[in-house]
């Protein structure tokens, strides 16, 4: 298989700035790409500890690191078992994190994975293949309020409401199984406009892979974890490919950075009123044009990275802090 360039390479790997005493860890392994690139970064000593769900994708990767191996750690394991992880392994705290949120080039050519619309295969759409409910399994079984909110939420799909509605009137006669059938289904309520960019599947299959990992799931807390587990000075670069997950990252990252994280309610500070955080990018850094032109899928990538100043993150002030804004 042919190694395609990872998201964003250069600009995440010049923002961890490696250095050959570092711990880095890549939360997303995928084929490698990132962890090859930081590994080469911070020869010739610094170590790289990486997480993926994927079994396959871990095979690969490890054949294709192999030169590497006395520098590199994988684990099978969710991203957001980081701490655990850290214990069992006995770790010193990272210079640098990174996560890249998208789905790898893998499991996106893999017919059989369920990924792709553009390849007829099962619904599975599992990042680890092994476990957990199938895309199949929910178009089936979920009632058409939940996948309406599904489509909507996670896809930002217009056309939520008919898709919905469509696939519970198809599932009465059959059941739907396949990536094709989902693919028609959707062409059928939402035709290609000539204007329009993207294939009408694509949003439904995105919110559709969202629910089946439940990427959305606890993922201030993972950047919470993740915080908590560098160094002083250290940094956390993060790349995510959906309006929803940029937003998380974006109001972790000012919560972090802010000088008090008191909510508004709070006559005086009680926070201690220092940043804990420094931002390395006031905007998030996307992909170049040439970049894009090179590969489509980047083109919604975001980029955006701190650096450690004192922890821990204060957890505690988080939720009233998000709901009722700071001062």
């Amino acid at each position: 298989m042919r190694l395609h360039e990872p998201v964003l390479l250069s600009e995440a790997i010049a923002l961890l700035r490696c250095r050959s005493e570092g711990l880095y860890v890549d939360c997303t392994l995928g084929l490698g790409g990132h962890s090859e690139a930081i590994l080469k970064a911070a020869a010739p000593e610094g170590r790289v500890l990486a997480f993926d769900k994927d079994r396959e994708a871990i095979d690969f990767a490890a054949r294709h690191l192999s030169a590497y191996q006395n520098r590199l750690t994988i684990v099978q394991d969710d991203f957001r078992n980081l701490p655990k992880v850290f214990n069992e392994h006995h770790l010193p705290a990272a210079a640098g994190i990174l996560a890249d949120f998208g789905p790898s080039m893998l499991q996106f050519s893999s017919a059989k994975r369920g990924f792709s619309f553009q390849l007829e295969g099962p619904l599975d759409m599992r990042m680890d293949a092994e476990q957990g409910e199938t895309a199949a399994d929910l178009i089936n079984s979920l009632d058409e309020r939940n996948l309406q909110r599904i489509f909507r939420e996670y896809g930002e799909e217009s056309a939520a409401a008919r898709i919905a509605r469509k696939i519970v009137s198809i599932r009465k006669e059959s059941p739907i199984s396949t990536t094709t059938q989902l693919r028609v289904l959707v062409e059928s309520v939402a035709p290609r406009r000539r204007e329009q960019k993207i294939h009408p599947a694509t949003r439904t299959f995105q919110a559709l892979r969202i629910a089946v990992n439940h990427e959305l799931e606890n993922l201030d807390s993972f950047i919470f974890d993740a915080f908590d587990s560098l160094e002083e000075r250290g940094r956390l670069v993060l790349i995510s490919f959906h309006s929803l997950e940029d937003r998380v990252v974006k109001q972790t990252f000012k919560f972090l950075s802010a000088a008090c994280r008191c909510p508004k309610s709070v006559p005086v500070c009680t926070c201690g009123g220092k940043p804990l955080s420094k931002l390395l990018t006031r905007k998030p850094v996307t992909p170049s044009r040439e970049e894009v032109d090179k590969n489509p899928a980047s083109r919604s990538a975001k980029l955006r990275a701190i650096e450690k100043l004192s922890g821990p993150a204060p957890r505690e002030l988080w939720k009233a802090w998000r709901l009722g804004g700071s001062q």
